[in-house]
């Protein structure tokens, strides 16, 4: 708990910082016809979550509370995501360029934590072999580029990141105790996360008066996927808690992605046609929005996640039960519909 409350010490001073240094040397986002803020704001404030991050594991590290496997694959691979994305948001980097370094990342977590485990589906233990490793592979690139997806608004990629992070830690724990098996240092590593990310929150809860960049929103999708990969091969039902907390942003990117796929377009392309854009145009602000997920992630998707670790047997049909939901509601407000503004 001390290494979480420093993380947060550093994120949140950290990110004063960096908004003062932004501003002073012109590193700002100038609204457009894609943007779903109206003011010119700095950028780049995630820089203050990949610093704190990378503090707390090391100190975890040094205290024995995380193995060198999971250090090297948020250190090395977020360190490179966060530089390509960084970068990005100054000088727009090629997307393929992008990719490259995010499945270079993916797979360098892979090798770290000894490839994708086997999962509990029902009372089996099943190992999808290569299939698995490939899934994976996908899976850590989709989860990185969804949450910048997602981060469009203030506050809710950070909201998300704390509730996905806590809300893993927290469930991690009741599965130990509910099966008797000893704790990890996944819980410790998700608290720090979620620790940094409450941090940068604090200046970007809206009216945010900072934006995370690609280099967090990057950061904190790879950092998660990588965390909840690592829970897996402790627990092999904690992918579908895992998937269950990132629930909104599933359903919302993924629907979103979907569509614009069908229709040809450039997925790369900024847009305003997720259900959280459509949603703080039609109610005119951003706060009822982050509010609405909040109260969303608390209400619905917590007591699933809590239902998978109790009854980890049940754990993927809970997850399609949750999820489920949330992809009719994406359409229903209109992810990725015509009309977007892309």
């Amino acid at each position: 708990m001390l290494i979480s409350a420093l993380a947060l010490a550093v994120s949140a001073t950290l990110t004063r910082v960096v908004r003062s240094l932004s501003w002073a040397h012109g590193l700002l986002d100038v609204p457009n016809e894609r943007s779903s803020h109206s003011v010119t704001m700095p950028r780049g404030g995630g820089v203050s979550i990949v610093i704190a991050c990378t503090l707390a594991l090391l100190l975890l590290r040094w205290i024995d509370a995380v193995g060198n496997g999971l250090l090297a694959a948020v250190v090395g691979g977020g360190s490179a995501v966060a530089a390509v994305g960084f970068l990005d948001d100054q000088y727009r980097v090629r997307a393929g360029i992008r990719l490259t370094v995010h499945i270079a990342a993916a797979l360098w977590a892979l090798k770290c934590l000894g490839g994708f485990p086997p999962l509990q589906i029902g009372q089996q233990l099943v190992d999808l072999g290569w299939a698995g490793q490939g899934l994976a592979l996908l899976a850590i690139v989709w989860v990185l580029n969804l949450f910048n997806f997602m981060d469009g608004i203030d506050g809710i990629a950070a909201s998300e990141a704390v509730f996905i992070a806590v809300g893993g830690a927290l469930l991690g724990t009741v599965y130990a105790s509910a099966s008797g098996v000893a704790g990890s240092g996944i819980t410790a590593a998700a608290l720090a996360v979620g620790a940094a990310s409450l941090g940068f929150l604090l200046w970007n809860w809206p009216p945010a008066t900072i934006f995370m960049g690609d280099v967090g929103s990057g950061y904190l999708g790879y950092v998660l996927a990588v965390v909840a990969l690592a829970a897996t091969r402790d627990n092999p039902a904690a992918v579908w808690v895992w998937l269950i907390l990132g629930g909104v942003f599933f359903a919302d990117a993924t629907v979103t992605v979907v569509r614009r796929a069908i229709r040809s377009e450039r997925l790369h392309q900024a847009h305003r046609g997720h259900a959280y854009q459509r949603l703080a145009q039609r109610w005119g602000g951003h706060q009822r929005v982050t509010i609405a997920v909040i109260l969303l992630n608390l209400g619905w998707l917590m007591p699933c996640a809590l239902l998978a670790a109790l009854y980890p047997q049940f754990g993927l049909w809970i997850a399609l039960g949750a999820l489920a939901p949330l992809v009719v509601l994406a359409l229903v407000l209109g992810s990725g519909a015509r009309g977007d503004g892309a």
